[in-house]
């Protein structure tokens, strides 16, 4: 009885629905793709390279994890401007304008999901 009861919990606990709604996967991917860039990350006016972005993206994400309940969540709530300021965070990437970083990362979540990456 226990060891069919450990099955089942252990099974529920790891089941693909369940992973499917974690957001960590896609937030992981999300942050490896500004560290991954050749693009400028523009905070607070401030031009910051590819690795710095990501470093503090992370630690805005390990910081504010409760509010980023889903991978939408966190491009609005932490990655797309400045928590002090509330100045938008712009990513400027080589060939192309700067854009907001909310849009750059909605299209990198989007072909994430596509199975595009």
């Amino acid at each position: 009885m226990k060891l069919s009861l450990f099955i089942i919990v252990t099974a529920l606990l790891y089941s693909p629905a369940l992973l499917a709604n974690d957001p960590d996967p896609e937030i992981d991917h999300l942050l490896e793709a500004i560290g991954d860039s050749d693009c400028v990350f523009i905070r607070n006016g401030t031009r910051h390279d590819a690795e710095k972005a990501e470093e503090h993206l992370r630690m805005k994400y390990e910081h504010g994890r409760r509010y980023a309940t889903s991978a939408e969540a966190f491009i609005d709530r932490l990655a797309s401007k400045s928590s002090m300021t509330r100045k938008l965070y712009m990513m400027e990437c080589p060939g192309a304008e700067a854009e907001p970083s909310g849009d750059w990362l909605m299209r990198r979540l989007e072909t994430f999901r596509r199975g595009l990456t």
